[in-house]
């Protein structure tokens, strides 16, 4: 057997693995299911067993996994809970997180070079990983729910828009021309999935959906595809183009298939997390510098202070300008929820070590951090909610229109 079979074998063994684990666990724990897959993931890497290595056609399949994540990411966000005051004081304090992970940055790493990979890793949220929490606790459709969906969805939007300004190695004016011009795109991609679809094209997708015809699951790939090409066609991150592409795809298919939708999401989520998501994550594992994390020295006194300045950075705007409906229970519960970060802190450390910006211990520094805030940070925040009085969604302060 050729080495990346045995590879991908024992990677898709452990995504066989890991939601059994996760379901075991979860009874008396609720642990994310990530967790399981990057840490079985550093179990097989060279590091521990020493059973797998990943080679190009791996490295492949991982980056399509990124890529599906992002792209599901951008389709999880819901513009009629992203708005009106709550969003505007999420993007304030996203924009103030920056400033101080980019001065953080800078000053920890060393240099701007470093810094700044530093620097907007610390201002990324695990949305995706926050949602089945808050969907479990029967918090995601009332008040507090949608706060933590707006603070969330910036926390995820704001640092691909940094990494494709500040990560890409060209200068700021270059880089916004072309991001604008990337924006513009979108927009008009936009304006026409607001527009009404034929008959004809609604019909399809229902007369195809169980078929082998899977038109409407064609053409969600031929979309991620085309914002795919125009973002590598411009020079920017693949993953901004993934990023709109949800987006995009979730207004289509709610204004051309509003009946079809959910089940076409349930195919698209087959793909993505039942194949090319979880392999990245595994990969992430076997690709972790365990052995320098633990040599000890500043590599693993890093961790401790990153996990701290995931608190201190992402949390303190968070918690200054949260919504005044909020009590401090609420304030404390979203607080940690926007603080935990990791699958955008994976994306931007393996760009970092890529660039030779970042060694590979201070990544795993990062990502290790990363881990702990999706293991701890949700708990903490469903223990400081415990017994909190919920309100309801139609509460709110100021005005909630666009």
């Amino acid at each position: 057997m050729s080495h990346s079979g045995a590879t991908l074998i024992l990677i898709m063994a452990i995504a066989v693995l890991a939601p059994l684990l996760a379901y075991g666990v979860g009874r008396k724990l609720p642990v994310p299911l990530v967790i399981f897959e990057i840490l079985l993931g550093i179990l097989i890497g060279p590091d521990v067993l020493d059973w797998a290595h990943p080679d190009a056609l791996i490295d492949g399949l991982s980056e399509l996994g990124l890529t599906m994540l992002i792209f599901l990411a951008g389709y999880e966000i819901e513009f009629g809970k992203v708005r009106g005051d709550t969003l505007r004081r999420s993007v304030r304090a996203w924009l103030i997180t920056l400033g101080l992970g980019l001065a953080t940055g800078v000053l920890l790493g060393g240099g701007y070079a470093k810094g700044v990979f530093i620097g907007v890793a610390l201002t990324s949220t695990a949305l995706g990983t926050v949602l089945p929490v808050l969907r479990d606790a029967g918090d995601l459709h009332g008040r507090f729910g949608s706060v933590v969906m707006a603070f969330g969805a910036v926390g995820e939007f704001g640092p691909i828009i940094a990494m494709a300004l500040l990560l890409s190695g060209r200068g700021a004016a270059e880089s916004t021309v072309l991001l604008a011009v990337f924006a513009a795109l979108t927009a008009g991609a936009v304006f026409w999935a607001l527009r009404p679809r034929p008959p004809w094209f609604s019909r399809i997708i229902a007369k195809t959906l169980h078929s082998s015809g899977q038109f409407a699951v064609r053409f969600v790939f031929l979309l991620l595809a085309l914002m795919l090409g125009a973002s590598q066609a411009l020079g920017l991150d693949v993953l901004l183009g993934a990023f709109a592409a949800g987006l995009i795809t979730r207004l289509v298919l709610t204004g051309a298939a509003p009946e079809s939708g959910p089940q076409i999401l349930e195919k698209i989520e087959g793909v993505g997390f039942g194949f090319l998501v979880p392999l990245f994550f595994v990969v992430t594992g076997i690709e972790f510098d365990l052995a320098s994390l633990l040599d000890g020295g500043r590599t693993l006194l890093l961790l401790p202070v990153f996990l701290l300045l995931f608190l201190v950075v992402r949390g303190g705007p968070i918690w200054f300008l949260a919504p005044r409906d909020l009590d401090r229970k609420d304030r404390g519960g979203l607080v940690l929820y926007g603080s935990t970060a990791l699958p955008l802190v994976v994306a931007i450390t393996t760009i970092g070590v890529d660039d030779k910006a970042m060694t590979a211990g201070e990544a795993a520094a990062l990502v290790g951090a990363g881990m702990v805030s999706v293991l701890v940070f949700p708990l903490l925040a469903l223990k400081s909610r415990s017994g909190a009085k919920a309100l309801p969604s139609e509460q709110v302060s100021g005005s909630e229109s666009w």
